[in-house]
């Protein structure tokens, strides 16, 4: 209405020279855009056998899976997306079934030792070699679910003797990759790569390598580990979870006269712990790591799982609990405490202040129930 008529009369001359062009193109109403992939890497040559996996490209952001939500169930079910993992049955050799007593939170004597558990879906529970002393290399067969923890595991075979062991796989970790575990020592043809003398630059970019096991005081500082044991000779005890690692922070100097040396690593809680120079670890973190963002969508996932409901004292009799009885939600103007009176924030203090933990260097912050300050 307020432009002049003239660009008006121009305006329409133009759209109708270019009318029977328009007609003829198709319409698109949406198009798919292929995302340009770059040129992979050249990869490291492999000195005398010795070469890392190769590199996954990582995002910063993630995905995960959702579902058109047809029924109640789905429509808030997320799940994180691991297409590569091996959709057949595991290695029968090295599972053993989980029935029993143990199911249902029962100890040996048959009592509940750990409430709401129960039913749930039969499982194979998968035996997980957490000590990893077999020296050698050995080839990432494939990556599998296992129903016992949240990281996944990856299926090993042995390349001098097909001996096959499962192990919880790092996160990028895939089928075909070549892990190794230098417990034993370092091999002759690493030494001999190296001149015949240890070099610990050289050393640590021959075996620091995503998978491979090593000892602690092999690891460079600043690395990032998981599946850390405690003590020289035995298995991995911190950081077996999905997502999760600690960081090797300072080992103590070659020169320290007498008594065991130890490493100090820093674990995702902020303790920093010390441990064995000769205690286990693998370099990486946990695979899995997006499980944390993980929502079952219904009740019923989580009955399948072994768990079973939890109800609330509130909701009892004065007889089944503390909190129970009285006229509408009330709990008898009592600290909250357990079905059995124990305080239910934290329990009683039972760690004797002049005993301290001796392998914790800087203890972790502990709030007891309390807001943590920001």
């Amino acid at each position: 209405m307020l432009q002049p008529r003239l660009l008006l009369r121009q305006s329409q001359k133009t759209s109708c020279q270019y009318l029977s062009i328009r007609n003829a193109l198709p319409r698109y109403y949406a198009t798919t855009v292929e995302p340009v992939k770059p040129e992979p890497t050249a990869q490291v040559q492999a000195t005398a056998g010795f070469a890392p996996p190769p590199t996954v490209e990582s995002n910063s952001t993630f995905q995960m899976r959702t579902y058109k939500p047809r029924t109640p169930g789905v429509r808030h079910l997320k799940r994180p997306i691991n297409d590569h993992l091996w959709k057949g049955r595991p290695f029968l050799a090295l599972t053993w079934a989980k029935k029993g007593h143990g199911k249902g939170g029962r100890n040996n004597s048959g009592r509940v030792t750990i409430r709401h558990r129960g039913g749930g879906h039969k499982r194979r529970l998968r035996t997980v070699d957490f000590q990893r002393m077999t020296p050698g290399k050995h080839t990432v067969e494939r990556i599998e679910h296992d129903p016992g923890r949240t990281a996944h595991i990856a299926l090993l075979n042995e390349e001098a003797t097909g001996r096959k062991s499962y192990i919880v796989a790092a996160e990028g970790m895939r089928a075909g990759d070549v892990v190794q575990s230098y417990r034993a020592g370092i091999p002759k043809d690493l030494l001999e790569s190296m001149g015949g003398f240890v070099d610990p630059g050289v050393l640590a970019a021959k075996t620091a390598w995503r998978g491979n096991c090593l000892p602690l005081h092999m690891i460079p500082i600043g690395t990032y580990i998981y599946n850390v044991g405690s003590t020289k000779g035995k298995g991995a005890v911190f950081c077996r979870s999905a997502g999760t690692y600690a960081v090797v922070v300072s080992k103590d100097d070659a020169t320290t006269s007498g008594g065991n040396k130890y490493v100090n690593v820093r674990l995702q809680s902020g303790e920093v712990r010390k441990v064995s120079r000769d205690a286990c670890a693998t370099i990486g973190v946990a695979s899995n790591p997006h499980y944390q963002h993980t929502q079952l969508g219904k009740a019923g996932r989580k009955r399948w799982l072994n768990i079973r409901p939890t109800v609330r004292g509130l909701a009892m009799n004065a007889a089944d609990h503390p909190h129970g009885g009285g006229r509408g939600k009330s709990k008898g103007n009592v600290n909250p405490v357990s079905p059995w009176g124990m305080p239910a924030k934290g329990g009683y203090k039972t760690r004797k202040v002049r005993k301290p933990n001796k392998w914790v260097v800087t203890a972790r912050e502990r709030n007891h129930g309390k807001r943590r300050v920001k």
